[in-house]
């Protein structure tokens, strides 16, 4: 089943080279992944096509005016019955899980912010979801929008070339990704790991699961610190930091 996203945006164009190539492009020509993109300006009904207004109480900055948003969503609704997600610094932090869960949704749309916002009411009435990709602010929803689909769309099956690609991404179990070699085998005088050129598969399964660990726990220690981790992930976790002990270094 085909995953179908509309997006609401003031700047369609922005999306046309991001979404055009590389893994999610060829996903749109296979029609793995069907993504439509609406001019909001389109539904104003004055003939400058105003979509934002001044803030009631002042202040800098303008808001986007509700009833327009209102006629884009309700219009792209008839269509796509799936939640509305608002991209604004207020929302969810996006991570891997948030990404998973999305990708066995079969349809969702995607709201663009711009300017001050949107106006409360446009949100409490409409909005399912509100989704970050971090505490920053950006000058509108477009750019988060591209990363959630790039996130949620190469979970999607059939998407990626080789299969196994996703379940080894950083974050896919909880632990950043393993480090990854390729020909020349010696490069500037370092070698790859041997045990990579045993083809001894559990061997080589083993340490990428070790060097996974031993990497999240030198930049990202905050991601082991969870209940019921596996019993191998702990054992390793105690035999790197046995071995840091005995370096005379520390985790």
């Amino acid at each position: 089943m085909a995953l179908s996203i509309d997006v609401l945006t003031l700047f369609p164009e922005m999306f046309a080279g991001p979404l055009s190539h590389s893994i999610i492009g060829r996903a749109r020509k296979q029609g793995i992944i069907q993504i439509s993109l609406w001019n909001i300006r389109d539904f104003a009904q004055d003939k400058h096509r105003i979509v934002d207004d001044t803030p009631y109480g002042g202040g800098a900055g303008m808001v986007m005016k509700p009833d327009v948003l209102a006629r884009a969503l309700e219009f792209v609704q008839m269509s796509n019955p799936g939640p509305v997600v608002y991209l604004t610094p207020q929302g969810r932090t996006l991570t891997q899980s948030i990404a998973s869960d999305m990708a066995v949704m079969s349809q969702f749309i995607l709201l663009c912010g711009h300017y001050e916002g949107i106006d409360e009411r446009l949100r409490d009435l409409y909005v399912d979801v509100e989704l970050s990709i971090g505490d920053y602010v950006l000058t509108g929803g477009e750019l988060p929008a591209m990363v959630l689909i790039d996130a949620v769309g190469r979970l999607i099956d059939g998407v990626l070339g080789a299969e196994a690609s996703a379940p080894e991404d950083s974050f896919y179990n909880g632990l950043l990704e393993h480090p990854h070699y390729t020909r020349p085998r010696v490069f500037c005088n370092m070698e790859v790991p041997a045990v990579l050129l045993s083809g001894h598969h559990g061997q080589i399964r083993r340490w990428r699961l070790k060097e996974s660990i031993r990497r999240t726990l030198q930049r990202r220690p905050d991601l082991l610190d969870r209940p019921q981790l596996p019993q191998e992930v702990l054992q390793l976790v105690e035999e790197i930091q046995s071995e840091d002990r005995k370096k005379g270094g520390h985790v």
